[in-house]
């Protein structure tokens, strides 16, 4: 650890007044140090980790932190803002700050010591000397496992970190290996069983990077565990590796507790057991309830029907089905994505070097000459096919996947392949997902014989998943969804004049309207569904969708470099990056600035995309790939033109964030010379 932090890489008068200027701080110092080669480049990653969840941890602890390729060694910096600077914790402002680097291909080692500051944050007897050195060199010793030169403030100034036992308890645990924990015993009594045992609890901890939350959550339910009498045993899934729980541990539990922002590895291991499922944080902060909550579900002998699926892990508990739902969906066509962009690709070149007329090659099985470009453009054209081929029926198996989890799977291609069959498309897709994931959830929930327990994942489901679906697609449902989806290709075909304008319009606004969000996302969805069934009007759409998306990036890009002085520092940063965001086709590299101005960049981003998306779709350009940008500008229909779509939206977006923002600073500048200007009017009348 003492590698990994130095007195230089200390500030004890961190003036920073948000987490943002707070990293920039501190990742300075690494990069002063040689440890971060790009600024920039690592506080991006910083900002990619924080926007995934809060840093901020219950008494006065910020830890932003990331793996990033522009980390040359594991690095620590450590800052101490008399102020407080907010990242998000529920109790206030953070006082201590660590920023934590790990390279991208960090080993196990380093992330085991970087694991291991985790544990120690937990400790108030720790977070007190830290409030209390008063050298860099002091700070860096303790940071870094040594002995405290100074001696730590009384505990009853300490504030304690993750509701654990109060400073100079004499509860701190001592630190372990990684991985699967020691067992923690119970002391009796309020803890056990009515037979006789210490009640028992296995537990997994994991967050999304894997480096601090993981193992401070553990060290968290460790301690209240302790408390009140557990016998506990964790699995931390973390990026220095882990140890799984053995089938005994798990076997002899009377609960189980999930605390994790990412899906638990192999959780079918767990089921039939009274579970308790919440966030990483919930076990930093409220470790105690979670435990209490377990021990009340296997009192009552409440256990669930079915393991959550990896979806239904990701969101909240509160979400409504319609929420569920639009995930569900997400879900398949987020799947689907890599086969349209592969095969759409592929077609697109095949076209670019065999001309149209390419799609009546024959088969490159039966006839290629490998020195004619015409072979070559043929078999890019028969391999895209064959990817485009595979759409729909991954749509719908990862649409019951994301219901069902892995025995959803079988009954979701086979739904998506009754959909090609019947000429159901897109459409028929979905339905089929749908109907798989149902399906399969409905049975699971059947009370099952023992003997068939084991059987249930590999035969039982997948047989009758498949055979409902397929009925039902077959002989219910199929044929009215052939006939919506056919009469949907036919309107887009047609597609032509005002009302082709007016989709584009349309199109551009829901995909300027959340950066990313649901609507943007059902915008997307819906060109690419069009893809799957290809025709004049589906490759208008597309690229629309594309061109649209580009604008928000790019104009605050290039607002930034016309008016930076109406911009902050961090902002005219941000906006170097979106040039390249935005010509890859990245939304997203504009939530930075609606998320600080929503007000004025929302609706500017939402007319300058209306503006692109209608000229894209009156200037009748095409796009068979799904992505990529500028990058894919060879592939596009009428490419000036498209480019020229392009510029006049981010041109709009552009001028209206400027118009709006300087409209703002003259009424700010207004209002503190109205008085002085009052005063001058009355000398005037008085003369």
């Amino acid at each position: 650890m003492s590698e990994m932090i130095t007195p230089e890489l200390v500030d004890l008068d961190l003036s920073a007044e948000s987490k943002e200027a707070a990293a920039r701080a501190l990742a300075a110092r690494m990069v002063e140090s040689g440890r971060v080669t790009d600024l920039d480049g690592f506080l991006a990653d910083v900002a990619a980790r924080e926007a995934q969840m809060p840093t901020g941890l219950e008494g006065g602890i910020g830890i932003p932190h990331c793996r990033s390729a522009h980390v040359t060694v594991p690095t620590l910096a450590f800052g101490r803002s008399p102020a407080g600077i907010d990242f998000g914790a529920p109790d206030g402002p953070a006082d201590l700050i660590f920023l934590i680097a790990a390279p991208a291909g960090a080993d196990d080692a380093h992330l085991s010591i970087l694991s291991s500051l985790a544990r120690r944050l937990m400790r108030p007897d720790f977070v007190a000397a830290l409030r209390g050195a008063a050298d860099p060199a002091v700070a860096a010793r303790l940071v870094s496992g040594e002995p405290p030169a100074d001696p730590a403030p009384p505990a009853s100034e300490a504030r304690e970190p993750g509701g654990g036992a109060p400073a100079g308890s004499g509860a701190q645990p001592a630190e372990r290996d990684l991985g699967a924990e020691p067992r923690v015993r119970g002391r009796g009594g309020v803890g056990q069983t009515p037979a006789g045992h210490p009640f028992r609890v296995v537990a997994v901890t994991s967050c999304p990077t894997g480096i601090a939350h993981t193992y401070m959550a553990a060290e968290s339910l460790t301690r209240a565990a302790r408390a009140a009498g557990i016998d506990i045993r964790i699995e931390t899934q973390g990026s220095a590796g882990f140890t799984r729980l053995s089938a005994q541990d798990i076997a002899s539990a009377d609960a189980v507790v999930f605390a994790h922002d990412v899906p638990v590895r192999d959780r079918a291991r767990f089921a039939g057991k009274p579970t308790v499922d919440a966030g990483v944080k919930a076990g930093i902060n409220r470790p105690a309830e979670l435990l209490a909550e377990a021990r009340d579900k296997a009192a009552r002998g409440e256990v669930a029907d079915h393991t959550p699926t990896p979806v239904e892990r990701a969101g909240e508990e509160a979400d409504g089905y319609g929420a569920k739902l639009r995930t569900w969906l997400m879900s398949g066509v987020s799947y689907m994505v890599p086969f349209v962009a592969a095969g759409g690709l592929l077609i697109a070149l095949a076209f670019a070097i065999g001309g149209y007329e390419i799609n009546t090659a024959p088969s490159v099985a039966e006839h290629f000459v490998w020195t004619e470009a015409a072979s070559w453009a043929a078999l890019l054209f028969q391999t895209g096919g064959l990817a485009f081929g595979f759409l729909v029926p991954v749509l719908a198996g990862y649409i019951a996947y994301g219901m069902a989890d892995r025995p959803g799977l079988v009954p979701g291609f086979v739904g998506g392949a009754v959909a090609l069959t019947i000429n159901a498309g897109f459409l028929g897709g979905l339905i089929a997902g749908l109907i798989a994931g149902a399906t399969v959830l409905a049975v699971q929930r059947l009370r099952i014989p023992a003997a068939l327990r084991g059987i249930m994942p590999v035969v039982v489901l997948p047989l009758i998943g498949s055979a409902v679906t397929a009925f039902l697609m077959f002989l219910v449902v199929g044929k009215p969804v052939a006939s919506l989806q056919q009469a949907l290709t036919d309107w887009l075909s047609g597609l032509s004049g005002a009302n082709a304008v007016i989709l584009g319009v349309v199109l551009g606004l829901m995909m300027c309207f959340d950066l990313g969000g649901p609507l943007n996302k059902v915008a997307y969805a819906f060109a690419i569904g069009g893809l799957a069934t290809p025709n004049e009007g589906s490759l208008k759409v597309m690229a629309a969708v594309m061109a649209a998306g580009m604008v928000p990036p790019l104009a605050m890009a290039l607002a930034t470099t016309l008016r930076g002085r109406l911009f902050s520092r961090t902002e005219r940063e941000n906006g170097k990056a979106a040039w390249f965001l935005g010509a890859s086709f990245i939304s997203e590299g504009a939530i930075p600035f609606a998320a600080a101005d929503p007000l004025r960049v929302i609706p500017a981003s939402m007319v300058g995309g209306a503006v692109t998306g209608g000229l894209s779709m009156l200037f009748e350009c095409t796009l068979r790939a799904p992505h990529g940008g500028i990058f894919v500008i060879p592939l596009i229909g009428n490419p000036l033109l498209y480019l020229l779509a392009i510029a006049a939206g981010t041109a709009t977006t552009a001028g209206l964030v400027v118009l709006l923002k300087g409209m703002r600073k003259q009424a700010g500048a207004a209002t503190p010379s109205a008085e002085p200007a009052a005063m001058s009017s009355e000398v005037t009348a008085a003369a």
